[in-house]
């Protein structure tokens, strides 16, 4: 069983970034600029966040956090997504999801310049990556890609089987692992209405678990030698953690291991990539690689 690191992975991925910023800034170029909106102050999206602007700093990228209290308003909301349109040194920007419930986060998502879409969300971008068009590819989805390329795992001709559906990771990463240039892979999507999930995994050579539920995949849903990538970041008390929580994950990592050639382990598998293709992103649409 091998251990996939996507912290040393993204490491590795943020000092190529930074170098290559060095180089655009010495030639007289302009240094990346990535803003983040950030709305209330849940737990999970302030860690987030701050992980995002520690990125940008060890990338050499200008970084830029618009706080919202709770009580914020749509049209208030969109007003900061048309300034933040309009304002040409912002190459790109990211509203942290998700949103209170007052307003409506497609609303806002529609409302984003896709050029400056580096969480690739908005309608363009997704509809361009699922018939393979150069686009901003979510970065999760992003992330777990870079990974199998970087350790080698052959994904094409293989049975990948995605757990959960949802636009933000489910459904992008099973768009990708179909598309012949990047996974090639023969997937299936279940969820928690699937009818003989268990059967579904134990075929699959590779297991995506994006389904939010922890522990879900046990040691009796997966076969030997099977890849497993575990998206799942759930926050469950543990009192002998300082903060009163740990994180984690879709697959029971005790059971599961064991049987596996690759496993990601959370936390240090997928997080530091999703944050790893943020900035990768942020970098494509300083150098408009995809739209003028």
């Amino acid at each position: 069983m091998t251990l996939i690191d996507g912290k040393a992975t993204a490491a590795a991925m943020k000092a190529e970034i930074a170098e290559e910023v060095k180089q655009i800034v010495s030639r007289g170029g302009k240094q990346p600029h990535l803003a983040a909106v950030l709305v209330g102050h849940d737990g999970g999206s302030e860690t987030y966040v701050r992980n995002k602007v520690i990125s940008c700093e060890q990338c050499g990228f200008k970084s830029t956090l618009i706080r919202y209290e709770e009580d914020v308003t749509e049209a208030e909301l969109l007003t900061c997504v048309d300034r933040l349109n309009k304002d040409m040194d912002i190459d790109g920007f990211i509203i942290q999801l998700p949103l209170p419930r007052h307003i409506d986060e497609q609303k806002i998502i529609m409302a984003i310049d896709y050029r400056k879409d580096v969480d690739g969300f908005h309608p363009v971008n997704v509809g361009r990556m699922a018939i393979g068009l150069p686009c901003f590819i979510s970065a999760t989805p992003l992330g777990i890609l870079t990974l199998f390329q970087h350790y080698g795992i052959r994904t094409s001709g293989k049975k990948c089987v995605v757990l959960g559906r949802s636009n933000i990771v489910g459904k992008p990463m099973a768009q990708l692992m179909m598309q012949k240039q990047y996974g090639d892979a023969t997937v299936t999507v279940c969820h928690s209405h699937t009818e003989n999930l268990k059967e579904e995994c134990l075929n699959a050579d590779i297991i995506i678990a994006a389904i939010g539920s922890p522990d879900f995949v046990t040691g009796s849903m997966v076969k030997d030698g099977a890849v497993v990538i575990d998206v799942g970041t759930t926050r469950v008390p543990d009192s002998t953690r300082k903060s009163g929580f740990r994180l984690n994950g879709d697959v029971n990592f005790g059971e599961v291991a064991p049987k596996c050639s690759y496993i990601t382990p959370v936390p240090g598998g997928v997080g530091p990539m999703t944050i790893c293709s943020l900035m990768k992103n942020t970098l494509a649409a300083a150098k408009k690689e995809y739209y003028k």
